[in-house]
């Protein structure tokens, strides 16, 4: 049994490992020289609704790359506007703490290797064409089921075209070459999320130079995790919130302060502001971004190319292949791409199985997300939002159908009432 992962991101790290537990041989390819994709400027676990699913998932027994997460928090339990119990991971340790993980479960992992092109026969992907960077060959993968985790943001033309243009950001399309869509490849028509004639959504934060803050600024941040500063009336950027695509981070907190957060990194909540403006602000003399590096004026623009699937996460009109993260459509977050990840390795180990593959119920957070998801893919409306365990629209309706809380037990509880304990084990 041999599975394909395509895209090294949270979702196809937790795909890499469901399919490798399952006794899958699995081979991941990722275009850059690093996994986790925007997960390495990232950061934020367990905030409001995503504690519920980060719990959820551990009792369905595909908890693996949570727990790796947990033990690399810089702090744990932290409120910052609109969200409660937020945790932050370090993004300086994390990406080789899951390298280790997966080369310890036996995952073949593949950087600088960007997919060129897929061999097809009827509805069955049969191989995967990609180039590796290193020695500028063409290399052939074989396998009975594929993962596609690629994401739904670059390259450079499209951030161009729906943007403020490329911002050099963490994904260095420069460098590897932007994504490359395997669904696209098989013929499969994607979807693109478009609301108010924005089309896309641009990503959410930007990364300061601790050392480039104020010694107290810095002191705080380092202490508590996260500073809120209030801007003044004149150096409000508005206007901004409606384009992010974290919604859950659309308040008005958001643009009447200037929130940054601890992840090793002074994530500053925004999806962009201009550095001329940010100096103006005290403490902020001397600012300096270091992720996007042009975040004074935008960021990568997302949601461009969203797979159709069903709730199994297998993609329409072919038989073999599964998708995850924000592929899967406008499901915001780590947590989220970890969830989707793993349902998709499962599968694609169930379809290379000839086994019948599996759907969570929407008495779980999770699995009611996945398709409700799939639901609002279907209409302009429902591809206009983002989906997030933290926040928006997802979070109320989590609230509303009683799936929010914060008891494990109650939680374990609840997986197995719905009789799926332990079913990724």
């Amino acid at each position: 049994m041999k599975i394909v992962v395509v895209g090294g991101g949270w979702a196809g790290c937790a795909a890499s490992v469901q399919a490798a537990k399952m006794g899958a041989e699995v081979i991941l390819l990722e275009r850059t020289d690093m996994l986790l994709g925007t997960g390495l400027v990232g950061g934020i676990m367990r905030n409001n609704g995503r504690y519920t699913a980060a719990e959820e998932l551990t009792a369905l027994g595909g908890g693996e790359i949570i727990k790796v997460i947990d033990g690399n928090y810089l702090h744990q339990g932290i409120w910052f506007p609109g969200h409660e119990h937020a945790s932050l991971y370090n993004v300086a340790t994390m990406e080789p703490c899951i390298h280790r993980f997966l080369d310890k479960m036996g995952v073949k992992i593949h950087t600088q290797t960007r997919l060129v092109d897929a061999i097809t026969e009827g509805e069955i992907i049969k191989e995967v064409v990609a180039k590796d960077k290193a020695t500028g060959d063409e290399v052939r993968y074989t396998a009975d089921a594929f993962v596609e985790a690629t994401g739904t943001a670059g390259g450079p033309a499209n951030c161009n075209k729906y943007g403020n243009g490329c911002a050099m950001c963490v994904l260095r399309c420069h460098s590897f070459g932007g994504r490359v869509s395997l669904a696209a490849k098989v013929g499969v028509k994607e979807m693109q999320a478009v609301k108010g004639g924005q089309v896309g959504a641009f990503s959410g934060s930007c990364k300061l130079l601790k050392e480039s803050l104020d010694p107290a600024i810095r002191s705080e941040l380092n202490e508590k995790g996260v500073v809120v500063a209030p801007l003044p009336e004149d150096r409000m950027v508005k206007g901004k919130l409606s384009i992010k695509a974290c919604q859950q981070y659309a308040l008005p907190e958001f643009e009447r302060n200037l929130v940054l957060l601890d992840t090793g990194h002074a994530k500053l909540m925004t999806p962009y502001f201009p550095l001329e403006a940010l100096r103006l602000v005290p403490g902020f003399e001397n600012a300096r971004y270091e992720d996007p590096y042009s975040g004074g004026m935008g960021n990568s623009v997302r949601y461009i190319g969203m797979a159709p699937r069903d709730n199994a996460l297998q993609v329409t009109g072919v038989a073999n292949l599964f998708c995850a993260g924000e592929k899967a459509g406008p499901l915001v977050g780590h947590t989220e791409a970890i969830c989707t990840g793993v349902l998709a390795g499962h599968n694609a180990a169930k379809a290379a199985r000839k086994e019948k593959t599996l759907q969570l119920p929407d008495s779980l957070a999770i699995g009611d997300a996945i398709s409700n998801v799939q639901t609002q893919m279907k209409t302009s409306e429902g591809l206009a939002l983002k989906y997030t365990f933290s926040g928006s629209v997802q979070f109320e309706r989590m609230k509303q159908k009683g799936l929010y809380s914060l008891d494990k037990k109650a939680i374990a509880q609840c997986v197995n009432e719905a009789g799926f304990e332990d079913v990724f084990n």
